[in-house]
């Protein structure tokens, strides 16, 4: 659906993505070569009540993205009437429920991090575990999935379920708060997500693409505080304020945003972001994996009409957030872009490994229970060595789970694309490339998350005609070889093993 809109001073339009993450939001405006033309961001708090409890005020998050946008409106000289549309790229699993008459969330967001449902999980997968609802969701039961915290939700907060009864509240993921607020709120917004963001629930059937009644009835959830399960690229509704008129018409969850960013539409296309957390999607055709080995089986995206495409995904929770600790909890670094010098004054991480399982380990492993270690520390390790170990923890644990793609799917890795905040390490990059033994390549515009919401609404209105457009934009910026020889790799990949299998069993 093509719109017609004003154009600015140079004849062009122009592609709004909101990239709303885990510590801060963006816009970002593109032009049709995919080229960044504004950038704003703003962070929000970070709210931790206790330990392994991460939260967000929803609404903080709502005022900070109006601000972006209307900061990167000014910056790039553009009024609404230059907008074809607006895309929406949000951290995925973090859970909101909000007042549907007032707007107000009832309760903080209980963000992706959080393990506060630890108990809940592990009741709900009895007498059967984890793998309870994967045949149906893909997914395993984990703390990680906003089912179980919007179950937490109801059960814990005052008169909740009381309200969710009467049809008072909507629950969402941030795509689904931010698509409601922009398309006018209490004033007939829209309560809509799109399909990754709703196969990040356990409440969605990956087969079906709708609310599975099972599980609801399972979990004792309410369908009418769910959204509507839409497509990742169609005109959800138009937006008030500041992009007053523009279509918003297009919604992915982050890391399905950078696969489409980095335009892995083919089955056996393989990415990886590292900000945060890290996360490897490896597009695994029209039809969902079962995976065997400590993989999600997730929706990769779903344009329009056309058949959703499947994902196997990796996801590590902790990355770019261990550059940050060191840096904040630790004060060894004044600011996170300092770590690649101190890291590079060393030849090696001087025989220790850092395993950041501070809320539990991930994929392959999927342990609660694990917490964080430092192994293999001696005298001679300085906090340079602790500064390579820390970029070695992105590198190993991403060769972690390429191994468990291959054994799932066959397919070996031939290079690796990565994008996220973390590429600008290019000493990041080079670990990477020795770990995994394959080219790493950065490509010219890294922040794909965004651009993959930009392609996603661009798409919807016909701002950019189909996939082939999307294709010609990719570029390689720059392209790491691995250097390091086969038995050094097979060794120290053993020893990060070894940690590893230290961290588990720490959580009774």
């Amino acid at each position: 659906m093509a719109r017609n809109t004003g154009r600015d001073a140079r004849g062009e339009q122009f592609v709004v993505a909101i990239d709303q993450g885990t510590t801060s939001s963006r816009c970002i405006v593109f032009d049709v070569h995919s080229t960044i033309i504004a950038v704003a961001q703003k962070e929000h708090e970070q709210i931790f009540p206790q330990p392994g409890w991460v939260e967000h005020d929803a609404s903080e998050i709502w005022m900070n993205v109006q601000d972006v946008v209307q900061d990167a409106l000014a910056e790039a000289k553009l009024d609404a009437a230059d907008i074809a549309s607006i895309g929406i790229t949000n951290q995925r699993e973090t859970t909101v429920v909000w007042d549907r008459a007032t707007g107000k969330p009832v309760f903080n967001a209980i963000v992706w991090q959080d393990t506060r449902t630890a108990d809940l999980v592990r009741t709900l997968g009895a007498p059967v575990g984890p793998e309870r609802f994967r045949e149906r969701t893909g997914l395993p039961l984990a703390t990680y999935f906003s089912g179980p915290k919007l179950l937490w939700l109801l059960e814990n907060v005052d008169g909740l379920r009381d309200r969710a009864e009467r049809e008072e509240v909507f629950f969402g993921t941030m795509d689904t708060w931010l698509i409601w607020n922009l398309t006018g709120g209490v004033d007939g917004g829209r309560h809509v997500t799109d399909v990754t963001n709703a196969s990040r629930t356990i409440l969605m059937n990956l087969h079906s693409l709708s609310w599975d009644e099972t599980i609801l009835e399972r979990m004792n959830i309410p369908a009418s505080v769910l959204p509507e399960i839409a497509s990742s690229s169609e005109v959800y509704g138009v937006a008030t304020g500041a992009l007053a008129g523009v279509p918003v018409a297009g919604a992915l969850g982050d890391q399905h945003a950078a696969l489409v960013g980095q335009t892995a539409f083919e089955e056996g296309d393989l990415k990886s972001t590292y900000g945060t957390g890290a996360f490897l999607l490896l597009n695994s055709g029209e039809r969902p994996v079962s995976s065997q080995h400590g993989l999600l089986s997730t929706v990769a995206f779903k344009f329009g009409e056309a058949p959703a495409h499947y994902a196997l995904e990796g996801s590590i929770a902790v990355s770019g957030s261990l550059v940050q600790w060191f840096r904040d909890q630790l004060g060894a670094i004044a600011k996170a872009s300092d770590i690649e010098a101190l890291a590079a004054s060393v030849d090696d991480n001087g025989g220790c490994y850092f395993v950041p399982a501070f809320s539990g380990l991930f994929a392959p492993h999927w342990r609660s229970d694990a917490r964080g270690v430092i192994a293999g520390l001696t005298g001679y390790v300085t906090k340079a060595h602790i500064a390579r170990a820390i970029l070695e923890a992105s590198a190993w644990q991403t060769r972690e789970i390429v191994d468990a793609m291959a054994a799932d799917t066959g397919i070996e890795l031939q290079e690796l694309r990565v994008d996220g905040g973390m590429t600008a390490n290019r000493l990041l990059l080079q670990i990477l490339a020795d770990a995994l033994d394959v080219d790493v390549v950065r490509p010219t515009v890294v922040e794909t998350t965004a651009l993959g919401a930009a392609y996603a609404a661009g798409l919807a209105v016909g701002f950019w005609p189909d996939l082939d457009a999307l294709r010609a934009n990719w570029e390689v910026d720059e392209t790491w070889h691995p250097v390091v020889d086969a038995r050094r790799r097979a060794s120290e990949f053993h020893q990060w093993k070894k940690a590893v299998s230290r961290t588990m069993d720490w959580v009774d």
